[in-house]
């Protein structure tokens, strides 16, 4: 079945959901009620894109109708341009139901944690993952996104750990891509003979945890505090403000010192610990499945080696889908929506492929 032959399926199942939604038992069921209400809003954009295609159609025929029968050449001129721009607006809307009717991760819709952690490359990793954090939190502005710095960890150089709330609409569907190694290639500024190095950050992308599907049982996680130390002000080394939790059952720590309340800093630790043991829950359930690792642009994993930035060159490339560009120093400013786009149309690609009978497998 190709996908345009679904859309009778579609518009059966989102009049069955309205009916649904009109039922009020179904607010006696708040996990039912968020389910059923976004499958239904979902279903609601493939079903207006559909009757606008609709509209489309019968618009460039009614334009060929009059190509046809009609003589006046100011009338022909008009029909032909109404024929061009129906067939465009189209084409636009076969593109898009196209996209709204391929498999769709739930985990898309989710708000994210982001962790942005230095690796190789001493004090270099530690101003590339500064310079990172920074870069982010520009493109989560630019495409309407909200950040807010949930835990972070700093040298004298730069930053060595980094967490990053991210809010907004279907924020991880936008940034899942990001998971992996990031290598940079510069002259650090610390380096005196002006040779290149090679320095790697990390960088994660979680979904956030939903406490409908997934509360954190703090009966299950051990809480120690301590004395802060580093960066952060006089409160540090002054009171045991710093605390770290860890969840018995799979050992996943976080840890956050941020801020003078104790209490403040539970509540952010805990917000970590939740997207990380929720993450390795959904790891190990996607281990367990490996249909749904298809159509993936690269595994996702965090040792796979992604993005080279290079300076020298002001060139970015984006090694899973061979893309490069030369404007690196825009793209470090915030402007990364070019090669989350490409990720994006490449990852739908590979899924389309999929939802047509085609095989999918990852990117190398």
């Amino acid at each position: 079945m190709s996908l345009f032959e679904r859309i009778d399926e579609v518009l059966a199942r989102h009049g069955e959901l309205a009916r649904r939604l009109a039922d009020p038992a179904i607010y006696k069921d708040p996990r039912l009620l968020r389910e059923v209400s976004s499958e239904h809003s979902r279903l609601g954009e493939v079903v207006e894109a559909h009757r606008a295609r609709a509209r489309a159609l019968e618009d460039a025929e009614q334009a060929r109708a009059v190509l046809r029968d009609e003589s006046d050449p100011e009338l022909r001129e008009t029909a032909r341009e109404m024929a061009r721009e129906a067939e465009a607006q189209l084409a636009g809307l076969e593109e898009r139901l196209t996209a709204l009717l391929l498999p769709r991760d739930p985990l898309d819709d989710r708000n994210a944690i982001m962790e942005i952690r230095a690796g190789a490359g001493g004090d270099e990793a530690s101003i590339f993952a500064a310079d990172l954090l920074r870069m982010y939190q520009a493109h989560c502005r630019d495409i309407g996104f909200s950040t807010e710095v949930v835990s972070l960890s700093e040298n004298d150089e730069g930053v060595k750990e980094a967490v990053l709330g991210v809010s907004g609409d279907r924020v991880y569907f936008r940034l899942r891509h990001e998971s992996g190694v990031h290598r940079v290639q510069r002259v650090p500024r610390t380096e005196s003979q002006g040779r290149v190095h090679t320095s790697t950050v990390t960088v994660a992308v979680l979904p956030e945890a939903d406490e409908i599907d997934f509360k954190l049982d703090m009966n299950e996680v051990k809480v120690d505090v301590f004395r802060a130390s580093g960066a952060g002000g006089q409160h540090v080394n002054t009171t045991d403000s710093a605390v770290r939790l860890t969840h018995l059952p799979t050992g996943i720590v976080a840890a956050n010192q941020d801020q003078k309340s104790q209490i403040k800093n539970r509540e952010k630790a805990a917000k970590i610990l939740a997207a990380r043991v929720y993450d390795s829950i959904l790891r190990e359930r996607k281990a367990r499945e490996d249909a749904s690792r298809r159509g993936q642009v690269g595994t996702g994993d965090r040792s796979e080696r992604i993005r080279t930035y290079n300076y020298p060159q002001n060139r970015l490339t984006d090694h899973r889908i061979g893309l490069t560009v030369h404007n690196l120093d825009a793209i470090m400013e915030g402007a990364l929506k070019e090669v989350g786009d490409a990720l994006i149309a490449r990852r739908q690609a590979l899924l389309l492929k999929g939802a047509d009978g085609g095989k999918t497998s990852s990117e190398e």
